[in-house]
C-alpha cells in the first residue's frame, strides 16, 4: 500500500475533443494537463464530500437544531476570523489571491427520526 505523500498514477480514457478542451484551459493558466485535471478532480471531490454529510437526529433535538439557524451567533472578531481563515485543502501557493466568498453548498442533510 503507497504511502499518503507517495505519487501515484491514475489513467483516464478521454475523446480527443475532451482532451483539446482540458489543454487548452490548462495552457491558459499555465499549467500542465496533469496538474489541471488533478486540481479540477480534487475540487469536485472535496464538493462532493462536503455536500454528502449526514447526521440523524430525534424530534426534540431538531427542533433545537433549527432554533439555532434561526438565531445565529452575534458576529465576534473571533467569527470573522474564522470566516477568513482558509480552507485546510486549499493550496499554501494561492495565499496571494483574495479570499473568496463563502459558497452557498449544503452542509448537511437532516432525517428526523
Amino acid at each position: 500500500m503507497a504511502q499518503a505523500q507517495d505519487p501515484v498514477t491514475i489513467s483516464i480514457r478521454a475523446k480527443a475533443g475532451q482532451r483539446d478542451l482540458i489543454d487548452q484551459a490548462a495552457e491558459r493558466l499555465g499549467r500542465s494537463r496533469s496538474d489541471f485535471m488533478l486540481e479540477a478532480a480534487c475540487r469536485q471531490a472535496e464538493d462532493v464530500l462536503l455536500d454528502q454529510t449526514y447526521f440523524s437526529l430525534d424530534a426534540p433535538s431538531f427542533a433545537a437544531f433549527q432554533a439555532l439557524l434561526d438565531q445565529p451567533p452575534a458576529p465576534t472578531d473571533r467569527l470573522r476570523r474564522t470566516l477568513k481563515a482558509r480552507a485546510p485543502w486549499d493550496s499554501a501557493d494561492a495565499s496571494d489571491e483574495a479570499p473568496s466568498a463563502p459558497s452557498s453548498r449544503s452542509a448537511a442533510s437532516i432525517s428526523v427520526k
